[in-house]
């Protein structure tokens, strides 16, 4: 497993434990769906940008995004 996919199934898991769907995570990070999905899929690479979005959205610190 390559760090994308391993990022990808933190963010779902991160996501799912504060009961937010695709859709309520990229209006909350300023992301459209299609790509919170790419990530979870593991397809996308993301940039620290968009860790940050994704670590405000979800109220977290960028460390919980890659402690896996």
């Amino acid at each position: 497993m390559d760090i994308k996919e391993k990022f990808g199934i933190r963010l779902k898991t991160l996501r799912k434990e504060k009961g937010l769907s695709q859709e309520e995570l990229a209006e909350r990070s300023g992301l459209n769906r299609p790509y919170i999905s790419g990530i979870e899929q593991g397809k996308r690479n993301v940039s620290l940008e968009v860790m940050d979005k994704l670590a405000e959205a979800l109220k977290v610190g960028i460390g919980e995004l890659v402690d896996f």
